[in-house]
């Protein structure tokens, strides 16, 4: 029974709301005798706000040092309440409001306008993108002077402009009446070999591609003479970068003695003669030193860029990519296959010239010719990097996520009430149309099948 009395004599706090008239000084309450008359408790001559409880109500927060208000009339208080206590809002009657009508809102507690600005300013700060500053990739080589950093700018600004010029047609294989494209990534992988035998320069395998492409668009060729212009191509290469230069006699062997020393030596000056003596050609392999220091490049990112690089010199259709695209796009897919996530920074693309999108083609034309590296007859690029020497590159996962597009094609409801999409999935250049809702997993991923391999990606 105290207890009740305690209950019964609590006093909420005031409702402060606006003219309102204030409390009269509460009057100590009489102990009243258990079951007795319980009138002896209500303070006579107060002013009572009657609540309709079956009204809706709505709290509006008002600022009553910035926009004070006239008093208004109330209804009488029906509950006890101090007069110290304020609170931040006030209790407005709906059906008071004659233009509430249909648009009448439920309650709520509306923030008033100064914490409202407040809140829209910090989500803009939150929400500005904050400029990601280009890092100085020579400020460490000032006192080297073989970096030539007053200069290195001007350098690389003139490959990139002269770098079309020692391209050649992605179709120049068409104006070959006796070889076909097949037979250039069979002579390309084959040199591969070779290279890594003679243990040359990456520099010196690159060039000697170039030297092929350019000689064979200019030059019909039978194709009992293709390995010849494979291994003087070569040899013309070493003599421009090697310092210990493999013989001719070296090359005569490695051809089973296919062909004669004269045979050489002939070759090599119908292809100085037809290739206009031009040698100092921008490759691929000059951009990726000047790219891969761009990308702050560890041991393991280098291989695996110099790996998926050299897949492209087997493939024709590469060749319409510039060496400058090339170069970039193998580290941008090299970083996708270790990270698993993008790393294209600002500092990235400011020496690059090239941006995330403009990478995605030849990135994913890189990871089908890194998924299907190992399989085929041409494996001369993963069996080399497969080995410890080139830190096993070639076992790196290839980056799928770059394969992955979805699209909605169509949608309908099943038996459960459940959205069931038909789903057209894109990897590579290869359609898979049999994914269901099933494909889909809780994290977020999706369940594919390429091939024999079954991969989950992020979707």
């Amino acid at each position: 029974m105290e207890a009740s009395k305690t209950k019964e004599n609590r006093v909420p706090p005031s409702s402060n709301l606006q003219g309102a008239p204030r409390m009269e000084t509460v009057k100590p309450l009489h102990h009243r005798l258990p079951l007795s008359n319980i009138n002896h408790n209500i303070m006579p001559n107060s002013h009572l706000n009657k609540l309709d409880l079956s009204r809706k109500c709505t709290a509006h927060t008002v600022q009553q040092h910035h926009h004070p208000q006239p008093p208004q009339e109330t209804k009488k208080q029906n509950l006890l309440a101090p007069t110290s206590y304020q609170l931040d809002h006030d209790i407005i009657d709906i059906d008071d409001d004659e233009d509430a009508g249909d648009n009448a809102v439920p309650v709520f507690v509306k923030h008033t306008e100064a914490m409202l600005d407040e809140i829209d300013r910090i989500e803009e700060v939150e929400m500005e993108d904050v400029e990601e500053p280009v890092l100085d990739i020579d400020a460490c080589d000032r006192n080297d002077p073989l970096a030539v950093v007053e200069y290195i700018d001007d350098i690389y600004g003139f490959y990139k402009s002269i770098e079309n010029s020692s391209c050649v047609s992605p179709n120049y294989m068409t104006s070959q009446f006796d070889i076909n494209e097949r037979m250039r990534a069979i002579l390309i992988d084959w040199l591969i070999e070779v290279h890594y035998k003679f243990e040359l320069l990456e520099e010196t395998l690159f060039l000697t591609v170039n030297l092929i492409d350019r000689f064979l668009e200019r030059q019909a060729l039978i194709r009992k003479k293709l390995q010849l212009v494979g291994v003087t191509a070569m040899l013309i290469a070493c003599k421009y970068e090697e310092v210990s230069v493999p013989t001719v006699e070296d090359f005569i062997l490695i051809t089973d003695k296919a062909y004669t020393r004269n045979e050489v030596l002939d070759m090599e000056k119908l292809m100085m003669n037809i290739l206009q003596f031009k040698l100092s050609v921008p490759t691929p392999y000059m951009f990726m030193r000047r790219f891969l220091k761009a990308v702050h490049s560890d041991k393991k990112l280098e291989l695996l860029s110099f790996f998926l690089v050299e897949l492209c010199l087997v493939e024709c259709k590469m060749l319409k990519f510039s060496p400058s695209l090339l170069a970039a796009a193998a580290i941008y897919t090299a970083q996708c296959s270790l990270y698993q996530f993008k790393q294209w920074t600002k500092t990235s693309e400011w020496y690059t010239n090239y941006s995330e999108e403009k990478l995605l083609e030849c990135s994913r034309l890189m990871v089908t010719f890194h998924r299907r590296a190992g399989s085929g007859k041409l494996t001369g690029v993963y069996r080399k990097y497969s080995t410890w020497k080139y830190g096993c590159a070639a076992k790196v996962e290839p980056a799928l996520s770059l394969l992955v597009v979805l699209r909605v094609s169509a949608s309908t409801r099943n038996c459960f009430g459940c959205f069931e999409s038909l789903l057209v999935l894109e990897v590579g250049f290869e359609s898979f149309t049999d994914l269901s809702t099933e494909s889909f997993l809780p994290n977020g991923k999706i369940r594919i099948r390429i091939g024999m391999d079954r991969k989950e990606l992020s979707v």
